[in-house]
């Protein structure tokens, strides 16, 4: 469950029916919250269906929003869609309007909410311990069970709208029209803990003999979603930065990218770097949303792995600060030579080690390689840190191919998700390419469609590298996922526990190569057997 949210959601049916007509359910989708309430109307042949089917819908269409729509765009399209393909089929299958059921829904965006109702299932908004009825019922008159409007009921819908800001501690309830039958809003607000507590006792009230179905949805809110605080700022975004440029007191040096987004910046003679966003994120949310959710990590991350990272609270413009780290990166070292063994196998630690920790918060690196990876020194030793927070992402987040094509796993091509599985794969290229400076699968350009053909072994190329760590790489690196470490532990374990790794070898290695030995004795008997026959046969 996020921080920021405590959710539940709960019904009972009337009387001693065992199921009712409503539908309810809540929802985290990464960045917004979905409530929803539908109540079926009872008189129609299809409420139920109609219930179920436009808590689905919504959603489902929430969770798959384009990402340029606007919430108030997403509730008004995604509404009038439902209504018109419930109002059709109900036209098609019983020739009359059956498909009928309210809606009721609260969308939660950082400090924002929005909501929208059509028909008579209320929406409270608690506060400092008075409720507020934030929905209109659509009903002919004030306390009448006659709809004016409901899902499906007319070709068109219009929906009632509101939009308020929340604070910490705000509870949203949005009910059927049962619960409200049995309490008032004095006691809703008494008994407003949760939906099971309240529906729970709604029920107690009328000796578990409720009139109407009776569901109710509750958000509390515990913190506000401190990435659409930022994303609220109103901070401009530079569209041209020069060398010697002072912003807030930071001098720019030089660009350390070539897109001119990242610069070696200068504060009282100490030096930081200091990120922009791109210049279209003036204009484009998604990617807005991207260096919002790349800053959110850099702060929120502190270990020892990555740099540490700072955003500002009086900033001029958008941007954050990192630390500064001197060193070079694997890259440029391995360009020279392969490195040490023991280098080899704490830099696999190191990542594993990163990545776990990353995988506490539900995210992946995303694009491990030697070029994200600097060497540095502390306390005269050389130690690790893994740059680019613009890579991180959730796991399992991605079916595309971000990331760098030469260490993408083969089912990434394929559509795959980003996985431990997918990350380990790219550990394991980055340890052939410390061991080796070479590719296991050659260099992969974007937008190719590699052929993942059998790779050297790491000792071809390498005879250093002992034959347990060759089995570790080799089976990090596997074409085949379901012969590759599913989970981080798996690989960190064999490396800590050489003498538990057994012999690693690809599926299509012939016999001579997995047991040189074995074939080699099965060599000798047959040829000693083949000279005890020749000699009998002589001797005859």
């Amino acid at each position: 469950m996020d921080k920021n949210y405590r959710l539940s959601a709960f019904g009972l049916a009337k009387g001693t029916e065992p199921v009712g007509d409503d539908s309810y359910a809540v929802r985290l989708f990464d960045d917004i919250v979905v409530g929803i309430v539908c109540d079926g109307v009872g008189s129609a042949e299809g409420g139920r269906e109609a219930s179920q089917r436009v808590v689905n819908y919504m959603l489902s269409n929430f969770k798959n929003r384009p990402k340029s729509w606007s919430i108030e765009k997403s509730l008004l399209a995604f509404i009038t869609n439902i209504n018109e393909i419930l109002y059709k089929e109900s036209l098609a299958e019983y020739e009359r309007p059956e498909l009928l059921t309210t809606l009721s829904i609260v969308v939660i965006e950082g400090n924002r909410l929005y909501g929208a109702n059509v028909g008579d299932s209320p929406i409270y908004l608690w506060r400092d311990g008075e409720l507020r009825k934030l929905s209109f019922d659509h009903t002919e008159e004030s306390g009448s069970h006659i709809l004016t409007q409901a899902i499906g009921l007319a070709p068109t819908v219009e929906p009632y709208f509101f939009e308020n800001f929340i604070h910490p501690k705000d509870k949203l309830l949005i009910a059927s029209d049962g619960l409200t039958a049995v309490l008032d809003e004095e006691e809703i607000a008494a008994k407003l803990l949760d939906a099971h507590t309240l529906v729970k006792y709604a029920s107690k009230k009328v000796a578990d003999d409720l009139p109407d179905d009776t569901s109710a949805v509750v958000i509390e809110i515990k913190a506000i979603d401190k990435r659409q605080e930022l994303k609220q700022q109103n901070l401009p975004i530079p569209q041209r930065l020069k060398a010697g440029q002072t912003i807030d007191g930071y001098r720019l040096i030089e660009p350390l990218v070539q897109n001119e987004r990242t610069w070696l910046v200068e504060q009282k003679g100490k030096k930081y770097v200091m990120k922009f966003p791109l210049p279209q994120a003036a204009e484009d949310e998604t990617a807005l949303d991207n260096f919002i959710k790349e800053a959110w990590n850099a702060k929120r991350l502190k270990a020892g792995f990555f740099p540490k990272a700072v955003i500002p609270k009086n900033r001029s413009m958008r941007y954050y600060i990192m630390e500064y780290i001197e060193g070079e990166t694997l890259a440029k070292r391995i360009a020279k030579r392969p490195i040490h063994i023991d280098d080899a196998v704490n830099l696999a630690k190191f990542l594993l080690k990163a990545s776990q920790y990353l995988l506490r918060f539900n995210l992946v690196h995303g694009d491990i390689k030697p070029e994200n990876i600097i060497i540095t020194k502390r306390h005269g030793k050389e130690v690790f840190k893994l740059v680019d927070f613009g890579s991180i992402v959730e796991i399992f987040s991605l079916t595309n191919r971000a990331g760098t094509p030469s260490y993408l796993a083969p089912e990434r091509f394929q559509g795959a998700p980003i996985s431990e599985s997918t990350e380990i794969f790219a550990i394991g290229v980055t340890l052939y390419q410390a061991l080796t400076t070479k590719y296991p699968y050659g260099e992969i350009e974007p937008f190719q469609n590699p052929t993942f053909k059998r790779p050297k072994r790491v000792r071809e190329l390498n005879k250093k590298v002992p034959g347990w760590l060759e089995s570790v790489v080799m089976r990090a690196i596997e074409r085949d996922s379901a012969r590759r470490y599913a989970h981080y532990s798996e690989m960190m374990y064999e490396l800590t526990h050489p003498e538990k790794v057994k012999p690693y070898f690809d599926e299509s290695a012939s016999l001579i190569e997995r047991d040189p030995a074995k074939v080699y004795r099965y060599a000798f008997i047959v040829s000693f057997v083949l000279n005890v026959v020749l000699i009998l046969l002589l001797l005859k």
